[in-house]
């Protein structure tokens, strides 16, 4: 069965925010493209934007909002912030700010970071669904991983077919590119996605210099942003891939029924059930939690490579090779 896909009157926006909250996946125009919504407090729901897209990897996704003061709730707005969108928003521009440590955000919308890529969309209805839901929405395009970002409901149904709950029809998306990303973490901005807000437009606002993306990595700059990242969470402790059993002094982190594995230090379960989306939405508070000096390392169980255990796998992989002083790999047997 195709995804339903209804005019964005006042009742399917209605529908579509009662939806979000109950955890499913809502497609709606914004003025860059078509976004693939979910309930970013929500961790199953987050996950399932993953799944739908067929993503590679969990990449940081853009959380919308209907207001200033909701994103007041989740991040700190430096002065640049405040001078960008006092220019820009509603509109394309979507900036990088460290999150709140208090922001009811599912880690898995920021990858396992401690920052958030915001934006208020100046679409009408994108604007009038935020307000229904009263939540930040994370919403990456609404479109399978690697194909053409949509600009009109149709596109939407034709690359997502059934794996959406609802899709808005709210008519043609007015840029029809997606929205300029600019990172605020360091010192000085850096545009990270070239869209709908220029170069000389942003240096106008803020009356100084504004990086692209290769100098700064040229700088060393750390670049945490959706579609660019080029840093991911990785933990302080050594990690044990595929492992079939934690060592004494190591803490465990579980997947499917484990009551047969004995010892380690702490332990813990992506999903007793052996359920990838709920592995996907538990993953980096898991990490976060076993992430501690006085543990040797994280011992963790083999993931299936299919579905959205390709992309827990990647994370995983990536997260280990970075930062921690060591990682072991154990194969499975057989």
């Amino acid at each position: 069965m195709l995804s339903r896909l209804l005019p964005a009157d006042e009742a399917a926006v209605t529908h579509a925010a009662a939806l979000l909250r109950a955890g499913k996946l809502v497609a709606f125009p914004t003025e860059t493209v078509y976004g693939l919504g979910a309930d970013a407090c929500q961790g199953e729901a987050v996950a399932a934007i993953y799944a739908a897209k067929g993503r590679p990897s969990f990449n940081p996704l853009i959380v919308h909002v209907a207001d200033e003061a909701a994103l007041d709730s989740l991040v700190d707005r430096t002065e640049d912030a405040r001078l960008l969108g006092a220019a820009f928003w509603p509109g394309p521009l979507t900036l990088v700010l460290p999150r709140r440590p208090s922001a009811d955000v599912s880690l898995l919308v920021s990858a396992g970071m401690d920052t958030l890529a915001v934006r208020i969309p100046a679409h009408p209805v994108a604007l009038d669904l935020l307000r229904r839901v009263g939540r930040p929405i994370a919403a990456p395009s609404a479109n399978e991983s690697g194909r053409l970002s949509p600009t009109q409901a149709a596109h939407v149904a034709e690359s997502l077919g059934d794996k959406v709950d609802l899709i808005l029809d709210g008519g043609s998306c007015a840029v029809g590119v997606e929205s300029t990303i600019v990172s605020l973490v360091g010192a000085d901005p850096v545009i990270l996605r070239p869209g709908g807000i220029t170069h000389a437009q942003l240096e106008s606002v803020l009356k100084r210099p504004v990086l692209y993306t290769n100098l700064a990595q040229e700088l060393g700059a750390s670049l945490p942003s959706p579609g660019l990242l080029t840093s991911h969470y990785a933990p302080h402790i050594p990690v044990r891939l595929n492992a079939s059993a934690p060592l004494p002094t190591e803490a465990w982190l579980g997947f499917g029924a484990d009551q047969g594995i004995v010892g380690g230090a702490a332990r813990r379960n992506l999903s007793p059930r052996g359920d990838l989306t709920e592995a996907a939405a538990t993953l980096f508070a898991l990490m976060r939690l076993l992430d501690r000096q006085d543990f040797s390392a994280i011992a963790i169980a083999p993931i299936p490579e299919t579905g959205l255990g390709v992309a827990i796998n990647d994370r995983l992989r990536r997260a280990a090779s970075l930062n921690s002083p060591a990682v072991f790999i154990s194969r499975p047997k057989g």
